[in-house]
């Protein structure tokens, strides 16, 4: 049966060629004074992206400052950094320049000036989260999705924790999505964002609960379309249907979209496996969530089992042969063949990792945030659950 949902995507999407050469007339409807304009890497500078933004600034008669250096796994202390310069330049907007790490920064940076304090205390969840100064994204990579989400993922250098922090008040006013943006990336960096894509509509699929058809119906077709288009650019990098689909995959993926109508949220477990290896290893988020991804499948599949099977049919074309069960497991391994197909892991050692039994144990105790919580839906994980998990992935 259809639960009752509110749909929520207040960011207003500007989509194709030279889309960035709007920045300073949206901005400007905006009717802001100072923008900070937050970025990662010296690309964004060497591809001329830079210069065309702040062209369009000065244009609009808009002032704003620059602080770059965002990294993977986008760190507290740039935050900190952020938070500083905004208050003694008196911005009152921020652009966020870059993919996922650098919205994600550019939120926390919001709740910070909004707020004042410690911006850490929302990510530890200490404190509540009741506003944050208006972001907007010019995206360059197409995979975290958080142009049209709520969350922020930040990491805290003091003990490698990488939490997350979810709010309405984070949601872009805007997102501009040129997908050439994205030809000059890497294979790796491109394929480690489809299997982000990917995940965050798997971890809607799966949940205890009811789901809605045509809710499942829009999760599997995007999930086609990843699939279909990713295997293109591996071949292809400057496939503009490519780049552009897997751009609005990402924002689809992420917005809500593919879990409007489910009885329940979604699982999430992958994902906060995930961030446990992020904080101690640094890894690619996509990456290692393929890593991680097949151990939690088999751990839990008996749980929702047609579930999986549906799933490796509509995806893959996974011929049913009545063992459900058995189609399920077979649904995976055709997950994990595609993700290694596309030259992403399957597991820690495929990953690059080789966590010590140590390192396991000390991913186990915070991902259960020291005691104080489960994971997933589809199972209930707790502290020897997520250990064997950890343990399968090697």
């Amino acid at each position: 049966m259809t639960a009752d949902f509110t749909y929520y995507t207040p960011t207003k999407v500007v989509f194709g060629k030279d889309a960035e050469s709007q920045v300073g007339s949206l901005i400007k409807e905006q009717q802001c004074k100072k923008v900070l304009v937050h970025y990662g890497t010296e690309s964004a500078k060497r591809s001329g992206l830079l210069d065309r933004i702040t062209a369009s600034l000065q244009t609009a008669g808009i002032e704003h400052v620059l602080l770059g250096g965002v990294v993977p796994n986008p760190r507290l202390s740039k935050v900190h950094e952020g938070i500083e310069l905004g208050k003694r330049e008196g911005v009152d907007f921020i652009l966020a320049v870059g993919g996922g790490s650098v919205i994600d920064s550019a939120k926390a940076i919001g709740y910070g000036l909004y707020h004042g304090g410690e911006v850490w205390d929302f990510y530890s969840q200490k404190r509540p989260i009741e506003g944050c100064l208006p972001i907007a994204a010019v995206l360059t990579i197409a995979a975290a999705g958080s142009e049209m989400s709520d969350s922020s993922v930040i990491t805290n250098e003091d003990g490698d924790l990488k939490r997350g922090a979810n709010s309405v008040y984070s949601r872009c006013r805007f997102a501009i999505l040129n997908p050439t943006l994205t030809y000059t990336l890497p294979t790796y960096q491109t394929m480690s964002g489809a299997v982000d894509i990917m995940m965050h509509t798997i971890e809607r699929y799966f949940f205890d609960g009811e789901s809605m058809y045509l809710t499942d119906e829009i999760a599997e077709g995007l999930l086609r379309t990843v699939v279909h288009y990713s295997l293109i650019l591996k071949e292809n990098p400057n496939d503009y249907d490519g780049r552009a689909n897997l751009m609005w995959a990402s924002s689809l993926s992420h917005n809500g979209l593919t879990g409007a109508g489910n009885s329940a949220r979604g699982d999430w477990a992958p994902h906060q496996l995930e961030h446990e290896m992020g904080g101690m290893f640094d890894v690619a988020h996509g990456a290692g969530l393929s890593a991680v991804w097949g151990a939690w499948a088999r751990y839990v599949c008996a749980n929702r089992a047609e579930r999986f099977a549906r799933l490796g049919e509509k995806v893959f074309n996974v011929e049913r042969t009545g063992d459900v069960l058995k189609d399920a497991l077979t649904a995976i391994h055709a997950f994990e063949e595609f993700f290694r197909s596309i030259g992403m892991p399957t597991n820690f050692r495929e990953l690059g990792i080789e966590p010590t039994d140590e390192q396991i144990e000390e991913m186990t105790v915070k991902c259960t945030f020291f005691g104080k919580r489960t994971l997933g839906s589809v199972m209930v994980l707790g502290a020897k659950e997520i250990h064997d998990i950890y343990t399968n992935a090697r």
